[in-house]
């Protein structure tokens, strides 16, 4: 595994996840805060096998710097699934103070669960499928969009795509299953949504390698004109999923890729990463070509606040860390080992600058450090926290030091020191002192 140093690297924001294997991006705007639900190809996936069991959450609210929510539900929240694999592509929204989230559960139709908070917990309404077509397995990929008018509607389907208009209530519909059938280049993975009068729906388009397609209609229900590629299909990578938001003023196509894997190896197994990139429509509404996200660049779209609880999960960059999640329900990161690194974007200190750091570790062996530098793994040192045995590694203290030099606005790069070499230290959260 490469070290965390790689975090200073020119694609380090390409993929926005680097902690777990995330895949089928279903971004949501709540609160002004982006809400990344996501499904998780586990660690161990082997070949084109999927290992999918739950599904996680990540905020935002720069686009750069995520925050990890952990799982917010996985198969075990349907007690009638017949399948111990196969949490995939999943979407939630939100009603009348409600979040809805679909889940396909693979081999057993297309699953419903409800929260009255888009942070979970989600329970099942209804303990069964809300659709689930037995005579063939095509019912994955499920996409709601809420019109204008109050009328719901779900999209799903591969190869064939389908659906259906939810009642008000947002589990159950009325009417007939709709099927489409397949639009040009259509292979799974819809993304269904209205922009300025104009339907949308953007999915995985070609086969293989994939890139994002989409199509164009006056109605919901169609008919629909394929337009052509959002993002073209790349021989970098195998497969896709968008997901597509407007937010604070600017417009984002998410997808999935195979990039954080290959930093490891050009074995295939079925690991795949999320990446972002702005999206840009023209007047007619139609959408112009984004390049693949290697090639395009996220930008940062508003400062970091450094003065205030910042939970130690909240990163740009942290790859070769892991997150767990604690007993009281919280996440902590783990797996830190000497010389590994975590990367917060555009952090501003303001003019006076910061005088103090607090962290929030635990750790078992202790004589290890974090230190602060600015922009780079080896740029400005600007303090060192030193951390001490805690009594174990569930057992957390608050560790300080001065900090001298951090002033204005800057990437913030805690770099990790420890005699052990690994396992040097949980981390829940941090802060800085003006």
């Amino acid at each position: 595994m490469m070290m965390g140093l790689y975090a200073v690297g020119a694609n380090a924001q390409d993929p926005i996840i680097q902690t777990k294997y995330t895949a089928d991006p279903a971004p949501m705007v709540y609160n002004d805060t982006i809400f990344l639900y996501t499904s998780h190809d586990e660690d161990d996936a082997q070949g084109y096998d999927f290992k999918m069991l739950d599904w996680q959450l990540y905020t935002s609210t720069d686009m750069v710097n995520w925050t990890d929510h952990g799982p917010v539900a996985s198969l075990k929240d349907f007690v009638w699934r017949k399948r111990d694999n196969g949490a995939w592509a999943q979407q939630v929204v939100e009603r009348d103070g409600k979040f809805y989230m679909y889940c396909p559960l693979h081999g057993n139709g297309i699953g419903v669960l409800v929260s009255d908070s888009p942070y979970g917990p989600f329970k099942d309404p209804i303990g069964k499928p809300i659709v689930w077509q037995q005579e063939h397995w095509e019912d994955i990929d499920p996409t709601v969009w809420i019109d204008d008018d109050g009328q719901a509607y779900m999209y799903w389907g591969n190869p064939n795509l389908y659906y259906v208009k939810l009642n008000k209530d947002m589990i159950s519909y009325s009417g007939d299953i709709v099927k489409v059938g397949k639009l040009e280049h259509y292979q799974e993975g819809p993304w269904f949504y209205k922009r300025n009068g104009k339907y949308y729906l953007a999915y995985a388009s070609t086969c293989c390698p994939e890139g994002i397609g989409y199509a164009m209609s006056d109605s919901p229900t169609g008919p629909w004109e394929v337009k052509g590629y959002i993002m073209a299909p790349t021989d970098r990578t195998r497969g896709n999923h968008p997901g597509i938001i407007d937010y604070k003023g600017k417009s984002y196509v998410f997808g999935q890729n195979y990039d954080l894997l290959r930093l490891e190896m050009e074995e295939h197994h079925e690991r795949r990463s999320i990446s972002a990139a702005e999206m840009h429509y023209n007047v007619d509404g139609t959408i112009q070509e984004v390049p693949y996200f290697k090639d395009t660049k996220l930008v940062q779209i508003e400062n970091f606040n450094p003065y205030r609880r910042v939970e130690a999960e909240t990163m740009a960059w942290g790859y070769g860390l892991k997150t767990e999640r604690r007993t009281d329900g919280g996440i902590y990161v783990t797996k830190i080992n000497d010389s590994d690194t975590l990367v917060v974007k555009g952090v501003d200190f303001g003019k006076e600058g910061a005088s103090r750091f607090v962290a929030s570790v635990a750790s078992d062996a202790g004589h290890c450090a974090i230190e602060i530098h600015l922009d780079q793994a080896d740029g400005p040192l600007v303090g060192t926290v030193q951390v001490e045995a805690t009594g174990g590694m569930d057992i957390y203290k608050e560790f300080a030091c001065p900090v001298k030099g951090a002033k204005g606005v800057h990437d913030l790069v805690f770099r990790f020191k420890g005699d052990a070499g690994k396992d040097l230290m949980n981390w829940d959260y941090w802060k800085f002192v003006e």
